[in-house]
């Protein structure tokens, strides 16, 4: 017998006499608390864990060394001992004007990138002046109808001095050229820019809703931009593929992955198709995912979608550069856990989401205020929220050694457990076309709210406690000290887009608008035209109407 084998084989009697005459004896006169324990996703914890028969063996392929394929372990060699996770608040709100100001105080404060926020109407293409923008400008982030509002966005902030991911997803290729002119206009040549936009439309399908046009020629916008990003922005990443929006919706940990990761095969194979080379834009993609409540759970998640990822990556699509394997992601500790009630305790949770994502290997971090279920945060919370990843970072120890979890008989067999969950559902996605038909067909969003009405209906019951909501409650004041959002912003905005539009060459953008619409109805690559209309101050309605006249808007399929 191989000594591996003799020594598993010990364990094992050792483990089943241990729960025959010691464990379930004493549990016979001490019962346990409750009769199943299981993780925030609904799978079932054994009370104790001991090594798999083949961990030893599997040890090389399944967990290996950070660096190195499958990247279970961290994509870099030295991880945080060499350099910490970048600190990015999200952040934005009303007007340009009073953002950068926020973005100042972040910076002063110790914030290594800027995450930028931006209000609804900006997010589905609207100018602040559109009826339908009513009530709504400003309110959940900034808004930026014109390229003189991102030139007030970015004042006196060095673009080559800092990392900057934009939240934007339908009109991303507007913004991304909105941020590559305001650069120029510094003096920054594109190609030194760096950062991240976002420019996951599945997910909008799937669980947020700030979509614009069909699926078909939101891909072909979402591979023009990695086409030209691959010339023109080599440190530019092109997508960030969000799982962070379909856990708010109420999936689970696996489903997080396996939906995203379905998401990332959609875009990959949309760019293959295109003619990119995997190994060149393979490198410039990038994930963002959940932070959430069940510490372990959410470490083992991250493990779980690098390795899987990776084996994607070279076994689906053939990548031969490392590079185009690695799974690089941006967390954010989970809104959806934020509660109104005793928003003090949001500190807590926040601080051990945030802990979760740094033991899981993220690459950059978002921390939630403490009031963000009542209101955008004041710069108070704001400040706790950053001090909590510093703390994390300089007090607590937990970057001193790469991933500190890693065999630990619980967190590998969870990172398995995840992994093999989202393998499913990646495969049954394929079954049903590809992830473009799943969402057609109603199958991913039907999965997300069957966990989500699990996950309420446990809370409603009290099976799952949250504490001050459903035990520990208390009676408290309504009296907060809340940010609220001055109601005349909007008319401040309207005011100076008109002021925009009166001021520019209204012949030139009419030539750009005409020179965009040919372009759509082609198939070349539309950045380049996006970018010259932005250059002459086109609005983002005016160029988002632009391309629905071509493309059309899409509208949510009746699933019911």
């Amino acid at each position: 017998m191989h000594p591996l084998k003799n020594i598993h084989l010990k364990i094992k009697n050792s483990f089943k006499d241990w729960q025959q005459n010691v464990y379930n004896k004493f549990i016979e006169s001490v019962p346990e608390r409750r009769k199943k324990f299981k993780t925030a996703s609904f799978t079932p914890i054994e009370p104790l864990y001991v090594p798999s028969e083949n961990s030893e063996q599997n040890y090389i392929e399944k967990i290996g060394f950070p660096g190195k394929y499958p990247f279970t372990r961290g994509i870099q060699p030295t991880m945080y001992r060499g350099k910490l996770w970048t600190m990015r608040q999200y952040a934005g709100f009303g007007t340009a004007k009073e953002s950068n100001k926020r973005y100042k105080y972040l910076l002063e404060q110790g914030q290594a990138g800027l995450s930028i926020a931006f209000d609804l109407p900006t997010q589905i293409g609207y100018d602040s002046d559109d009826p339908i923008s009513y009530g709504e400008v400003g309110k959940v982030g900034a808004a930026i109808d014109t390229l003189a509002d991102m030139e007030v966005l970015f004042y006196s902030i060095p673009l080559d001095k800092v990392s900057t991911s934009m939240t934007i997803n339908a009109p991303a290729s507007v913004l991304l050229a909105m941020y590559i002119a305001v650069a120029e206009k510094q003096g920054v040549e594109k190609n030194q820019l760096s950062g991240t936009i976002q420019n996951d439309i599945l997910k909008e399908y799937i669980a947020r809703g700030t979509y614009i046009f069909p699926p078909k020629p939101s891909m072909r916008l979402i591979t023009n931009i990695f086409e030209y990003c691959a010339k023109e922005m080599p440190r530019w990443n092109t997508i960030s593929i969000s799982g962070y929006h379909i856990r708010e919706a109420g999936s689970t940990a696996a489903q997080e992955v396996g939906f995203t990761l379905a998401d990332g095969i959609a875009y990959v194979q949309a760019a293959v198709d295109a003619g990119l080379n995997v190994d060149e834009f393979g490198k410039r993609l990038s994930f963002f995912f959940n932070a959430h409540n069940d510490l372990f759970e959410e470490a083992a998640k991250f493990r779980a979608a690098r390795r899987l990822w990776a084996k994607i990556m070279k076994d689906r699509f053939n990548a031969a550069d490392p590079r185009a394997m690695m799974l690089r992601f941006h967390s954010q500790t989970a809104g959806s856990t934020l509660t109104a009630q005793q928003p003090e305790n949001n500190i807590v949770r926040v601080t051990l989401q945030a802990l979760a994502a740094v033991l899981g290997g993220t690459q950059s971090l978002h921390t939630n205020s403490m009031d963000e279920a009542l209101a955008l945060p004041t710069e108070e919370s704001v400040r706790i929220a950053l001090r909590t990843q510093q703390i994390i970072a300089y007090e607590s120890g937990v970057i001193n050694t790469i991933d500190p979890l890693a065999g630990s008989y619980y967190v590998e067999s969870m990172t398995d457990e995840i992994e093999k969950q989202a393998e499913e559902y990646i495969n049954k996605i394929d079954s049903l076309g590809g992830m473009i038909a799943a969402i057609e067909s109603g199958y991913v969003q039907s999965q997300i709210q069957e966990a989500a009405y699990r996950h309420e209906k446990e809370v409603e019951v009290k099976e799952r406690i949250v504490v001050g909501v459903n035990k520990f409650q208390i009676t408290e004041s309504a009296e907060r000290n809340l940010l609220k959002i001055d109601e005349k912003i909007q008319n401040t905005q309207v005011d100076f887009l008109r002021k925009i539009k009166r001021e520019r060459n209204n012949d030139d953008v009419k030539s750009k608008l005409e020179s965009l619409k040919s372009a759509a109805n082609g198939d070349g690559n539309l950045m380049p035209y996006i970018l010259e209309a932005v250059k002459v101050y086109a609005s983002i309605g005016e160029i988002c109407n632009t391309l629905r006249e071509v493309f059309g808007k899409y509208t949510e399929q009746n699933l019911a």
